[in-house]
């Protein structure tokens, strides 16, 4: 079984969080403070963490984008942006991640005068801030950036072009987020096929609060590498009585492709997309090797870390430090980071980590 030092000290790699939805409880209430934001509940950061994780578990992905409010009207100017940026790093460093890609919509910052470009701009310098204290501090990390547009609106087009120019200084793909329900992903196909033909990379949020076919629309028409949560691609398993599974041609093509899932479980519990972390197919799609991975989605939200997801998977489903090196080897081969660099971390940092875990266990055990 693993324990909480093991968890925190093994390299990890994050591909699904969203800035938004990751401050500091402290620094929330400080730029509440400077922006004479009035609507907290309160100034406490122990009580306004469980205030927000309250407000996010209420089994609605609706009702959990609610928070959002108070952390978007924050995030509104330059400095605040790269603030939150370069404490986003640093606190994914602190728990032993050596690869992240962290999302937001630059078009939620722009209310007070910011181009998409200038909060693009801060968002790539807080995180190059952050991954210089992290450094000498012995916690390397690596910080890239999604451009996420909301599926809500109609800016898809010019955020996926945004996301296209920021390509090679910090942005590695695009992405549409906000509520599944009225909004497939078909609605963006213009801004889905410009990433397409610029050779560039996206990931949808699809199967989280809607079904197959948010799914299917998402890879068959937008031509996703890899969905968002995916939670749903389990109505495309059939357990007989005997325990055996089969696939359905949708779940079977996702499997066979090794399209990767990036699975959020205590976000799912707080949306209702499962009633119990028990209920999450994320173990059952772990045994049929589907090519899942493990993400925090909303660190303040849903009040978790890498570290704390990982603690529950060991409680809830026994895995162990091989299960565990597993799912980090899938998120970093799923990265959007060229391969060079993958191949770099997984080599000389990813494996050598783990090894170096497991000796150490194997030595406990012959004590």
């Amino acid at each position: 079984m693993l324990d909480d030092r093991t968890i925190r000290r093994a390299p990890k790699v994050l591909l699904h969080d969203h800035l938004d939805g990751g401050l500091r409880p402290r620094t929330v209430i400080e730029l509440a403070r400077e922006a004479g934001h009035t609507a907290l509940p309160t100034h406490d950061p122990d009580e306004l963490q469980a205030w927000f994780t309250r407000g996010a578990d209420r089994k609605s992905l609706e009702l959990y984008l609610e928070g959002f409010v108070h952390t978007v009207a924050l995030m509104q100017t330059r400095d605040a942006i790269e603030r939150v940026s370069t404490e986003c790093a640093e606190d994914l460093a602190a728990d032993g991640l050596v690869y992240a890609e962290v999302r937001y919509a630059p078009e939620l910052s722009t209310s007070a005068g910011l181009t998409l470009d200038e909060v693009v701009a801060a968002v790539l310098a807080g995180f190059e801030r952050g991954m210089a204290a992290a450094a000498p501090a012995g916690r390397p990390i690596l910080v890239r950036f999604i451009c996420t547009a909301m599926r809500q609106y109609a800016r898809s087009v010019e955020i996926a072009e945004l996301a296209v120019r920021w390509r090679d200084r910090g942005c590695v793909g695009f992405d549409i987020a906000g509520p599944e329900k009225g909004f497939p992903p078909t609605r963006h196909l213009d801004a889905f096929h410009l990433v397409q033909r610029e050779n560039f990379h996206s990931t949808i949020h699809a199967g989280e609060s809607f079904g197959l076919p948010s799914i299917w629309e998402a890879l068959q028409w937008c031509g996703a590498a890899r969905l968002g949560h995916g939670v749903r691609i389990v109505d495309d398993i059939a357990i007989d009585e005997a325990g055996r599974p089969h696939l359905g041609r949708l779940a079977a093509y996702v499997r066979d492709m090794r399209i990767p899932l990036e699975m959020c479980p205590t976000s799912n519990l707080h949306t209702g997309a499962v009633a119990t972390l028990a209920d999450h197919p994320i173990d059952l799609l772990r045994r049929l090797r589907f090519r899942v991975t493990l993400n925090t989605d909303n660190r303040l939200m849903s009040g978790v870390s890498l570290s704390s997801e990982f603690a529950a998977m060991a409680a809830v489903f026994g895995i162990g430090l091989d299960e565990m090196e597993w799912l980090t080897l899938n998120a970093m081969k799923s990265a959007f980071e060229p391969f060079d660099g993958r191949l770099r971390l997984i080599s000389a940092v990813i494996k050598p980590g783990y090894a170096v875990l497991r000796g150490e266990a194997a030595a406990i055990a012959a004590s």
